[in-house]
């Protein structure tokens, strides 16, 4: 077999990168040659990143790393690449399933006056996730990190217009979110913990000397013990470096921008939201992960443990909160995008997990990279399958939209799919994934945890019964038949998208029937390396050593879908009577709905606090301040020379200059004496 040679990872983020800057040119040419070039330079960084997947049969040759010198003042800068399992797995996630989305978008944004624009920044978009996912070192992963946070702001914030067809949020009296502000929330907050993540990143370069990953690890030996002679130092620089992954992979306390991030069009939600910006923040905590795991379990630094414990407890209570705020959400994408919290928070706990033993290493890792692979292919359907939905309907909301199963049969197989998997119900891809981090979870003994990620099972399954059932069954909505009144064409939508939504769909089924096999060969990538650092840790047997945790799964899923069925497909009880009925339960529903009263806090005390900042400073401090100097202090000058006029008189002023003259020559005498005597 003949391996494809390292450099081939080059290609892989400089086609994307290409095709961005020659959507423009192409435009200028021909509209359809800029699309489909556009198309095409996505395919090539898919091609590349399948191209590398030989390596996983041939773990010996990994890692490769091909590097050239960047910088020599005033530090020696490396940049190049690194393939290895953990980069190889995300370039296919991120390159593949950008390309589906990419054949989508053909059909989606077809039409639009601003395709030029939106050509550029998908490729571009594209190029700087397999940017950072291959870099060989944090620089240039931060580089590309900062170049996924700036297209995210320009997708999310694509109408920039601000029409009112494009605003989310609502029905009245919730009030409604334009698209810009939407991008700048985005940017704003990830930015916020970006900044801090780089501050760890430069604290872990003034103690190790150097950013190439691959050296990161072969001298953690030498600089963790030393950064821990210096209390405290590790656990800020593990809190400044968790603070990045947080914010961009949108966990607690950072991730109320991420339901905002709907506001762009369907391919956007899809591609944010499912291959490449919210897994950065998963594949970083990957990437340093094998960096604290020495640092306390070879060095005995008990700061480093602090990296995993707090990892798993943002995970396991983002999970929890994120799918609470989906039970109750009438935009169908914001349903999906509770979720995406959700599940990206199972990520974070199979990794947080991986190092509180010596068990659970290999099987945290695993677990952890399996899920976010299952998930990238399931949630990258259900958001392509709404888009199609939204499409259809003209309408963001659930209660606008059912019984469209009758008009889009297709996409309803295709969304029952990667519904289906999303619950984790047997033997989808979801299944085996988020079982083998329950069983991650269970064999640390942290029983907090495995209780948290069991009940959000049971919350996810509700929440997904529920958005399933509102958007194609039950009772046709008003506005399905006021559409079918005016003749609208409620049918399937482009045939691009309807590929696009089916290759996916198929492409989780065969995952799903060979679930086991391929956690198995992941796991043993993953053990490879993480053996190939020397790292100490006991082989996983099996993700799933009994049928407790599977059995558990599938009566959490079942208790979650009964009651949902009752409510959202039967047809036979109605759970806004229910709400009304109960005063608990109304009350529960508006904390629900108001997402814990978290973002309003934000609003509160950040957005609040500011405005009233620049009201009350100008008014007592910059406008005393100016008095004081510009008004007060000149005028001193001029009131003496009125006191002074106003004392003197016609007879005495001979006598009073005299007597100024007196005084002013025994101020000199006292300072003199002063300065001689000290």
């Amino acid at each position: 077999m003949i391996l494809v040679p390292a450099e081939v990872a080059w290609l892989c983020f400089l086609f994307p990168f290409a095709g961005a800057l020659l959507s423009p040119v192409l435009a200028r040419i021909h509209p359809r040659l800029r699309d489909y070039g556009a198309l095409f330079f996505s395919f090539l960084a898919a091609l590349c990143s399948v191209m590398f997947i030989p390596y996983l049969f041939h773990l010996e040759k990994l890692p490769l790393e091909v590097a050239f010198v960047w910088l020599t003042v005033p530090i020696e800068l490396n940049v190049g690449v690194l393939v290895d399992p953990l980069s190889i797995v995300m370039a296919n996630v991120v390159a593949v399933i950008s390309f589906i989305i990419m054949v989508y978008s053909l059909g989606y944004m077809k039409g639009d006056q601003c395709l030029t624009r939106w050509w550029m920044w998908m490729n571009l978009f594209i190029g700087s996730m397999l940017l950072l996912v291959l870099s060989n070192n944090l620089l240039f992963l931060f580089i590309g990190w900062k170049m996924v946070g700036l297209c995210s702001w320009g997708l999310i914030g694509f109408y920039y217009k601000d029409e009112r067809k494009y605003w989310i949020g609502g029905p009245p009296p919730t009030k409604y979110t334009t698209p810009s502000h939407c991008g700048l929330k985005a940017m704003v907050v990830t930015s916020m913990g970006d900044v801090l993540m780089l501050g760890g990143i430069l604290i872990m370069y003034a103690y190790a000397g150097t950013l190439n990953i691959l050296e990161l690890y072969a001298t953690s030996a030498v600089w963790i013990p030393e950064m821990a002679k210096s209390s405290g130092l590790i656990l800020l620089m593990i809190v400044m470096l968790l603070a990045g992954p947080i914010g961009k992979s949108a966990q607690f306390p950072l991730h109320e921008w991420l339901p905002e991030a709907m506001a762009g069009p369907g391919p956007v939600s899809a591609l944010i939201h499912a291959a490449t910006m919210v897994k950065s923040g998963v594949y970083m905590v990957a990437r340093l992960l094998p960096i604290f795991y020495y640092g306390y379990w070879v060095s005995g630094c008990i700061e480093a443990s602090y990296f995993f414990i707090l990892i798993a407890w943002v995970g396991a209570i983002t999970a929890f909160i994120a799918a609470t705020q989906g039970m109750v959400a009438l935009e169908l994408k914001k349903a999906l995008a509770f979720s995406t919290v959700s599940q990206i928070g199972y990520m974070m706990l199979a990794l947080g997990v991986a190092g509180l033993t010596f068990s659970s290493l290999e099987g945290g890792f695993t677990s952890g990279i399996f899920h976010l692979f299952n998930h990238a292919l399931f949630k990258a359907c259900l958001f392509l399958c709404a888009g199609s939905v939204i499409h259809t309907a003209h309408s963001i909301y659930m209660n606008d939209m059912g019984a469209i199963k009758k008009f889009m049969p297709f996409t309803w197989v295709f969304m029952l799919i990667a519904s289906l998997s999303l619950m984790g119900v047997p033997p989808f891809p979801g299944f085996w994934s988020k079982d083998a981090i329950l069983a991650s979870t269970l064999a640390t003994n942290n029983y907090p945890l495995f209780a948290l990620a069991l009940v959000t099972v049971v919350i996810t399954a509700f929440y997904t019964t529920r958005f399933f059932g509102m958007t194609f069954h039950g009772m046709e909505s008003k506005n399905i038949e006021k559409l079918k009144k005016k003749g609208a064409h409620l049918t399937e939508v482009h045939r691009t998208m309807v590929i696009a939504c089916g290759a996916l769909a198929i492409i989780i089924i065969i995952c799903g029937l060979f679930g086991l096999p391929l956690e198995h060969f992941f796991g043993h990538g993953f053990g490879h390396t993480l053996a190939e650092l020397n790292l100490p840790f006991e082989h996983a047997r099996h993700s799933m050593p009994h049928l407790l945790v599977p059995l558990l799964s599938v009566l959490s899923v079942v208790t979650g879908v009964v009651p949902a069925y009752l409510l959202y497909f039967s047809g036979k009880i109605d759970p806004a009577g229910i709400v009304e009925k109960h005063a608990s339960m109304k009350i529960l529903h508006r904390f629900l709905w108001n997402r814990w009263y978290i973002d309003s806090f934000y609003y509160m005390f950040f957005v609040g606090g500011t405005t009233r900042l620049y009201t009350l400073v100008p008014r007592y401090i910059e406008k005393p301040l100016d008095n004081f100097f510009h008004k007060l202090i000149p005028s001193i000058p001029g009131r003496l020379v009125n006191l002074v006029k106003y004392i003197q008189t016609e007879s005495g002023t001979i006598s009073f200059n005299l007597l100024y003259i007196l005084l002013f020559y025994i101020f000199v005498l006292l300072v003199i004496l002063w300065v001689v005597l000290r």
